[in-house]
């Protein structure tokens, strides 16, 4: 074991940051500027720069993606019911039930452990609104069929893209997809802000509505309170790290699909003799490897594991764990058994700009030296 252990942690993620000169370049601005936050100068540019990245027709910036899909479902005027997944962290539903609403929890699939578009139909209510799925991470859901019910049954979609920064289907962005699409800037995102998040758009004049939400539902003009908002406003100090980490990220997804090709040559061997299950990018998809999971074949083993790795000083996480309709905090209808299955036996392995690849085959030879033990092999 000794010679297997890292002497430093290894944790499951560590976020991108610019060289500090860049950003200490950026901070000057702000001083220079004298302007914190309420529109910057940095974040006007960010917001125009990352359309232009993006590719898409409308975006708004927010100071955390929770507080945009918050202020997404409030945009849209929902009531009633909204068809989700449990399969999800936890501001997902916690967005939902913020706002009044019930949380209907569809089923997921299990091969991406996206929301199941082929259960969607017998959740359906005269009480529904919406249907908010999540890009688990970063894969794609089933987009086309998703809309293609949505449509037929007059209901909105709003997708938590959380995972999904720069992922193209058939070399169409992501977040083109719904009525509403919300990316996370979270520190443990591919790309970051520290904090921060955005509301991608179809609608032109969700663009007035979204600027009074974020600002305590006070119009762009300041001319009357019209909207029951919040401060949603991202301020200039993220703005500056999202400009410096702009230049950054298509490097960053280069390393990390490095990373993530190096896991799968080494497990794939526990793949073969089915030992553990391995999530792979969809076939036409531009993948970000936000993440690098692995399903175990029982709970105990998935606990065995997590534990034993940190003994060698190797953080992962139980991502995601336990499904949202388990959480205490609610009393919610627990009839999702894949979610339930999947969440129990789920790990996700450490990821990111500055791991080694020789690392990763050490994290690798611990795994393999470990289930060998679990399973008495």
């Amino acid at each position: 074991m000794d010679s297997l252990k890292f002497k430093d942690p290894i944790f499951v993620t560590r976020p991108l940051l610019p060289p500090i000169d860049d950003y200490k370049r950026k901070i000057e601005e702000i001083w220079n500027n004298q302007w914190l936050t309420n529109n910057g100068p940095l974040e006007q540019e960010f917001q125009k720069r990352l359309k232009e990245v993006l590719k898409v027709k409308n975006i708004e910036m927010f100071t955390n993606g929770h507080t945009s899909l918050e202020l997404a479902i409030k945009a849209l005027d929902l009531k009633g019911e909204v068809i989700t997944t449990p399969f999800t962290f936890a501001s997902t539903t916690q967005a939902i039930v913020g706002n009044g609403l019930k949380p209907v929890f569809c089923d997921i699939e299990s091969e991406y452990y996206n929301l199941d578009y082929r259960n969607i139909e017998d959740l359906i209510t005269e009480k529904t609104s919406a249907i908010i799925p999540v890009h688990v991470f970063g894969n794609p859901c089933e987009v086309e069929s998703i809309e293609k019910i949505a449509k037929e049954n007059d209901l909105k979609v709003i997708y938590d893209a959380a995972h999904a920064f720069g992922v193209k289907i058939n070399n169409k962005p992501v977040v083109e997809y719904g009525d509403i699409s919300m990316l996370s800037f979270h520190a443990t995102k591919v790309f970051n802000t520290i904090e921060g998040g955005a509301l991608i758009f179809k609608d032109n004049e969700l663009t007035y509505k979204l600027k009074a939400l974020k600002n305590f539902g006070i119009t762009p003009d300041e001319e009357e309170v019209k909207y029951l908002g919040k401060n949603g406003k991202m301020n200039e100090f993220e703005a500056a790290m999202g400009l410096c980490n702009l230049d950054l990220v298509n490097d960053a997804i280069n390393t990390r699909k490095e990373i993530y090709n190096k896991y799968l040559e080494e497990l794939e061997e526990l793949e073969d003799s089915n030992d553990i299950k391995l999530v792979r990018p969809m076939g036409n998809v531009d993948y970000n490897y936000a993440y690098f999971t692995i399903k175990l074949n029982s709970q105990e083993e998935k606990c065995y594991l997590f534990n034993k790795l940190s003994e060698y000083n190797v953080f992962s996480k139980r991502y995601f764990y336990p499904p949202c309709n388990e959480f205490p905090a609610y009393d919610f209808e627990k009839n999702t058994p894949i979610a339930q299955e999947i969440s129990y036996k789920i790990l996700s392995l450490p990821i990111y700009v500055g791991l080694k690849l020789e690392e990763v085959t050490q994290i690798c030879d611990i795994i393999k030296l470990e289930l060998k033990k679990f399973s008495g092999k």
